[in-house]
């Protein structure tokens, strides 16, 4: 034999694998606090799926691949009138959640929308709940969906604590993929080879690359990814449902691995370690800390890193709002993540690269007092050019305390601090902001501002009276999770 043939020796499922797939199945999520917040995290997601029918760019993709199509016992699109297949109506859902980029954040070593899941979760839910009624079965409860959520919420938040995806250019919906396709695989029934084949999958697959999120090439894939993540991770369940072979050293495998391939050679900490060091990380083991720290988006459809720039510039406005052609320089303060990924110079083609510019939006928010989705648009910005101007005055420097306290675990603060000053060498105060409204430690502060943009979300779509319906059974944790999913569903049909 050869002495350069490698042995053809079948491995055992790369542990990670292993990790994820006993979680999903052995894991009781028991923490009332986590249900308390994934009942919150469902009337946002669902709120931001609504919001985002407003704009003709997300619903031009939306219903079904041959128009006219209608599936027996089909997942329902929440807002519409459309009964789509669950892979489908998952990209659907999932690219209304992520549209306005308004819905739940997650900030480590990479960033993340745990929410980004509920696409998939909800989809595969309804369609099974259908079709077990339709058999003369007791359908899937809320509760269910509750628990998916925070299972997913944590396979993402958990697998973004260490591993930083960014910096080998890979997008963070690879953890959407990757928690969808577990959690959705255990909502089908999934056995631990089943699940173990199908996570096995979501990693073997082509990921994708950051490069629509970023200067030059900034574009509205961006809202529409993680929607095709989260489909893609029910197409993988059901494969493997129907017995398709696993992948077991899908990570590990030396130069076809997920590690050799995509992971580590381009990762200069990594690539200089001997090779069983160049591996996922893992902090802490799968729970219910990730929902249960989850930041919410109250204020501003924004990216994450800027939403306390825009609250500082909020707060300056009124000092400012009738002297902006008098200001001479603004100065941010921020992390060394809002500086790689949202500091931008220069024009900006379209409302998906101005909602990741942190001057674009801290421009907006002192100008006018408020940041909406609307601002992004290109009516907008060409029926105001002041914005272009205060960004030719904005100075971005990086706060080496921000960037530590942005790891920190007892604080994963995400400040900013805004200071303007006028041609006249006056100037206003330094107004700082270290955590935005929907951090968990503003939760009592931004609960009823959480609640009332829900509240709008629905006015948007429904008659009151189906508002009132809606809003009182989310806000009563009992009756949802005791609710059918079909007849929840049924609630949002348009």
């Amino acid at each position: 034999m050869s002495g350069n043939v490698d042995l053809n020796q079948r491995p055992p499922y790369d542990q990670v694998i292993q990790d994820i797939a006993d979680y999903v199945l052995d894991y009781r999520v028991e923490s009332v606090e986590a249900l308390d917040t994934a009942r919150n995290c469902l009337m946002d997601s669902l709120g931001c799926a609504l919001m985002a029918l407003r704009f003709p760019e997300c619903t031009k993709l939306l219903g079904p691949l041959v128009e006219g199509t209608q599936v027996p016992q089909g997942a329902r699109v929440p807002g519409t009138p459309y009964r789509l297949d669950p892979v489908k109506a998952a990209w659907d859902l999932g690219s209304m959640i992520r549209w306005l980029d308004f819905n739940d954040t997650w900030l480590a070593a990479e960033w993340a929308h745990p929410s980004d899941n509920l696409g998939g979760i909800l989809a595969v839910a309804d369609h099974l709940s259908q079709r077990r009624v339709a058999c003369g079965e007791a359908p899937l409860t809320m509760r269910l969906v509750l628990e998916a959520m925070v299972k997913a919420h944590e396979i993402q938040g958990v697998m973004a604590l260490e591993n930083s995806f960014n910096r080998v250019g890979l997008d963070h919906v690879v953890l959407v993929k990757l928690a969808s396709t577990a959690v959705c695989a255990w909502l089908m029934g999934a056995n631990r080879e089943q699940l173990l084949s199908a996570i096995s999958h979501a990693l073997v697959d082509g990921q994708a690359l950051r490069t629509y999120r970023h200067t030059p090439n900034a574009g509205s894939r961006k809202s529409w990814a993680a929607g095709d993540a989260t489909s893609r991770g029910v197409r993988l369940a059901d494969i493997a449902l129907r017995g398709e072979m696993g992948v077991p050293g899908v990570l590990s495998a030396p130069q076809w691995g997920f590690y050799d391939v995509s992971f580590s050679h381009t990762n200069k900490d990594l690539a200089t370690k001997p090779p069983e060091q160049r591996c996922f990380s893992l902090a802490q083991g799968f729970g219910c800390q990730v929902m249960e720290n989850i930041l919410f988006k109250i204020s501003f459809p924004a990216e994450f890193h800027g939403q306390t720039a825009c609250e500082a510039a909020v707060r300056l406005h009124p000092q400012v709002r009738n002297r902006v052609t008098e200001i001479d320089r603004i100065l941010i303060s921020t992390q060394e993540s809002a500086i790689r990924i949202i500091d931008k110079a220069g024009p900006l083609a379209n409302a998906a690269d101005r909602d990741h510019c942190l001057q674009y939006m801290t421009a907006v928010a002192l100008a006018f007092g408020n940041l909406v989705a609307e601002h992004y648009e290109d009516d907008f910005h060409k029926a105001h050019p002041i914005i272009d101007r205060l960004r030719e005055r904005m100075e971005i420097s990086e706060d080496p305390r921000y960037s530590r306290e942005y790891l920190e675990a007892d604080k994963r603060s995400i400040a900013n601090a805004v200071q303007v000053f006028f041609k006249d060498g006056r100037h206003t105060d330094k107004v700082e902001v270290e955590y935005p409204i929907g951090h968990r430690r503003r939760r009592g502060e931004g609960m009823p501002l959480l609640e009332e943009k829900f509240r709008s979300s629905l006015a948007t779509r429904f008659v009151p009276q189906r508002c009132a319906q809606i809003y009182a059974l989310c806000k009563d944790q009992t009756a949802l999770e005791a609710m059918p999913v079909d007849r929840f569903v049924e609630l949002f049909v348009g």
